[in-house]
């Protein structure tokens, strides 16, 4: 949430300002890559996921521990996912009643329904059958895609946007329009891997939870970066056949992006939680805390009108070279503050 919030534009801005090749290299980082491949950028969605799904094992855990029914608790999980399906929708659309020309895919409804199936998977098995479902979601979407290509459009390539399977099924049977004309990268087939990659983050939190190796943490650190080794080594082998990407989700993006995820969240958690150094994080936790509330608000307040506000005196005194970086910096200082106030008032939107 702080690249989303405007951390992006201050590297936009270094780069700018400096010509340094590390800082133009980042700059790059931070745009989507246009179909096969892979930028930073492309992690914020599913590493927004992963996150949800590590913290679902700590929720279920907490729910069971005060007897709360599992009935209450699948209300929950679905009452959560709609919530964020129809949130997704308004934040796409703005609040909008010409319902065919709306656009349906969106990120949060993405996150909502791929969070819940997900948490129904794993209310309903152990963990073998939980990996054996990780697989066969990723194989077979793998082999649905590799089988039965789009010809509509003409295109002979099965993993191009105009001739692979999901983006047909998009164009066949989504409703109102999609976000790339004859694709949407929020589509319905492309949700199934996203399934796997919120399993990963419950099979993250599950094995944090777990009491194994608690009396040997730094185990337990090695033992999730091997696994997060393992994962970005299968997606870029997988990447020959199946192409890194995030618009079709593919299964080599979800083991790739996965790994990755992993292996940065191995090394969060040895400096926070194993070696407790806390106190540096503030800044993220403030954002941390509200990230629904910072993504829906950066829609619909102008935070960068608010930076010239505060920050335009200081932009106009610079050399133009400097403007990006001031912005950049302004914008996400205005969103930061907001959300510290929130957190001092301990004001939290939660589904």
């Amino acid at each position: 949430m702080f690249w989303i919030m405007g951390g992006e534009g201050i590297f936009v801005g270094l780069a700018t300002l400096t010509g340094w090749p590390l800082f133009k290299w980042w700059a790059e980082q931070c745009e989507h890559v246009p179909w096969h491949g892979f930028h930073f950028y492309d992690m914020i969605f599913p590493l927004f996921l992963f996150i949800a799904g590590i913290s679902f094992p700590f929720s279920m855990a907490k729910r069971t521990a005060r007897n709360d029914t599992r009935g209450s608790i699948y209300k929950h999980v679905i009452s959560r996912g709609l919530i964020l399906v129809v949130l997704g929708i308004i934040y796409n659309n703005g609040i909008n009643f010409d319902f065919a020309h709306l656009r349906y895919g969106s990120v949060l409804g993405r996150i909502g329904l791929a969070w819940m199936f997900a948490a129904l998977i794993f209310m309903n098995t152990k963990l073998n059958y939980r990996i054996i479902w990780f697989c066969v979601i990723l194989i077979g979407y793998w082999l649905l895609l590799l089988l039965f290509p789009a010809h509509d459009l003409g295109s002979s390539d099965i993993f191009s946007q105009e001739g692979n399977l999901t983006s047909y099924i998009d164009r066949l049977l989504m409703p109102g329009r999609l976000h790339r004309g004859n694709h949407d990268p929020e589509g319905l087939l492309s949700t199934l891997p996203a399934i796997g990659t919120a399993l990963l983050g419950m099979f993250t939190g599950e094995f944090l939870l777990s009491e194994y190796l608690n009396e040997k943490p730094y185990r337990k650190v090695l033992y999730l970066v091997l696994a997060a080794i393992i994962l970005m080594i299968t997606g870029r082998i997988w990447n020959i056949v199946f192409p890194i990407n995030k618009n079709l989700w593919t299964s080599s993006f979800v083991c790739f992006v996965g790994g990755l995820s992993l292996l940065l969240f191995s090394i969060f958690y040895l400096i926070i939680d194993v070696l407790g150094y806390k106190k540096w994080a503030l800044f993220f936790v403030v954002i941390g805390m509200n990230p629904i509330t910072i993504y829906l608000t950066v829609r619909i307040v102008n935070f960068k009108l608010a930076s010239k506000f505060f920050f335009g005196g200081l932009a106009s005194i610079m050399p133009e070279t400097w403007t990006p970086l001031i912005e950049g910096f302004g914008v996400t200082t205005v969103a930061w503050v907001f959300l510290y106030i929130l957190y001092k008032k301990k004001i939290f939107l939660k589904i």
